[in-house]
């Protein structure tokens, strides 16, 4: 007699597989949501710590947002005070859209800001330390 495998056991290998694809494929999501997180948190951090740099340098003030008090960071781009080096050389961009970060200021303050994917509540802000 040969001995083989029933229809019914290889469906049931091949449902067993499909769910623990399923199961994998959603936990990977999450960690890339996570990650993605973690990189504007940190962008945000830089972005900060340059901003205040660029605050000390510059006679005290903020740079403005483009078209005069806010919006998204212009990407690619390097944020510069006079004649100075970049205080920033490359702005950083949202991991997933690639859009920069959206900065508000006043000139005496800044607000920057990102949406997360992961974490609630869904806005992370950063403001001006001074």
């Amino acid at each position: 007699m040969k001995k083989s495998f029933t229809l019914l056991e290889m469906l049931i290998v091949l449902g067993v597989i499909g769910v623990i694809l399923s199961v994998l494929s959603v936990s990977f999501s999450t960690t890339q949501k996570k990650s993605r997180d973690a990189k504007r948190k940190g962008d945000l951090k830089s972005l900060q710590s340059g901003l205040e740099q660029y605050y000390s340098a510059c006679s005290y003030v903020y740079p403005t947002g483009p078209g005069g008090t806010g919006g998204p960071l212009p990407t690619g781009s390097s944020i510069v005070c006079g004649a100075s080096p970049a205080v920033i050389p490359v702005v950083p961009v949202d991991p997933k859209s690639a859009i920069g970060y959206e900065y508000t200021s006043t000139g005496t303050s800044f607000s920057i800001c990102a949406t997360l994917e992961a974490s609630t509540p869904a806005n992370y802000c950063l403001t001006n330390q001074q």
